[in-house]
């Protein structure tokens, strides 16, 4: 994990927890659950660098429409 003490951002208390993070590339979104840590006072999320990396490659792949290997949950809709 990250060694840090505190919040970064505003100095709250900070603890490991299980999240997801929504990824979007092109037209895709797909949602990623990692651990991060998360702060107590205003929700501050912090990723290691191996996590950062995953995020990246994911991005990529919804990007090149690289799906395949990525299990289908349902459908989007954009609603004006």
């Amino acid at each position: 994990m990250i060694p840090v003490d505190c919040c970064p951002v505003c100095g709250g208390d900070i603890t490991p927890k299980q999240v997801e993070k929504l990824l979007r590339g092109g037209k895709h979104t797909a949602v990623v659950r990692v651990e991060a840590l998360v702060c107590l006072g205003c929700g501050e999320r912090l990723y290691d660098e191996a996590t950062v990396r995953r995020f990246e490659e994911i991005r990529g792949k919804l990007e090149r429409q690289d799906t395949g290997e990525f299990r289908v949950l349902g459908q989007s809709f954009q609603v004006a």
